[in-house]
């Protein structure tokens, strides 16, 4: 559990409101349906209109990471790694072959295949740097309707606010109508600021980070299993791959 977005989500939250009730102005004010169904309405269907929709439903699927980030232990893998390239110098690659069944992570499966089989190091490199550009692209284009949603919330925000001013302007017969309607209007641009800066904006960003640490983990993994089919002394690959062990 990733508890510094908790953490930040509800502190964010709770400054807003203490703030708004500082001011002396009432929680309950900021509590408008039909500003949120035009603000979430609207950006949802923006998002949408612009995605994929395996790339939408892969974004939507991704906001687990915020909370539950998937764990890559890098030290625990430089030391499979080295392990492997032991395995393999004393019993040769086909000794690798056993660790096949073992692995839950697909990725693992085909590089450890590759190099049983005795794939040529070029070969196993290129077709593993293929899969990690994939799933690079795959992740970042899901991830993008966050910052999307970020850059649209914000103008459908001053488009509720605007269509709430056009309501006070056709109620000017009644002054003491004005005031309440003006403070509606602007709860809209309220919703699509603040749902764009504490919500989506970051969500997007620290999507970035979780991807790019995905990349490096499969990045580690496929020069460690070129080394192994190199025959690369294991001191010398735990070397190499130290500077992994720093995301």
């Amino acid at each position: 559990m990733d508890k510094i977005s908790i953490t930040g989500i509800i502190l964010g939250l709770s400054a807003i409101l203490l703030g708004q009730f500082l001011e002396g102005g009432s929680i309950s004010s900021l509590i408008q349906v039909t500003a949120f169904l035009i603000v979430i309405g609207g950006t949802v269907g923006a998002v949408m209109l612009q995605t994929r929709p395996r790339h939408f439903l892969a974004g939507l699927q991704m906001l687990k990471w915020i909370f539950i980030p998937p764990k890559h232990d890098f030290q625990r893998l430089l030391t499979v790694l080295i392990n492997w390239g032991q395995q393999a110098r004393r019993g040769g690659l086909l000794a690798l072959e056993a660790y096949i069944k073992g692995e839950k992570d697909p990725y693992v499966r085909r590089a450890l295949q590759m190099v049983v089989d005795g794939a040529e190091p070029d070969s196993i490199r290129k077709a593993l740097e293929l899969e990690v550009d994939a799933f690079d692209l795959q992740a970042r284009t899901s991830a993008r309707i966050w910052e999307s949603a970020g850059g649209y919330s914000p103008t459908f925000g001053i488009l509720g606010a605007v269509m709430g001013l056009i309501h006070v302007m056709e109620n000017l017969s009644d002054p003491s109508k004005l005031g309440a309607g003006i403070a509606v209007a602007f709860v809209a641009t309220i919703y699509g600021v603040g749902v764009a800066n504490l919500l989506f904006l970051p969500i997007a960003n620290k999507l970035k980070v979780i991807i790019q640490r995905e990349v490096s983990y499969r990045e580690m993994l496929m020069d460690g299993m070129v080394s192994i089919a190199n025959g690369e002394n294991p001191r010398l690959l735990e070397n190499r791959l130290a500077g992994y062990l720093q995301h």
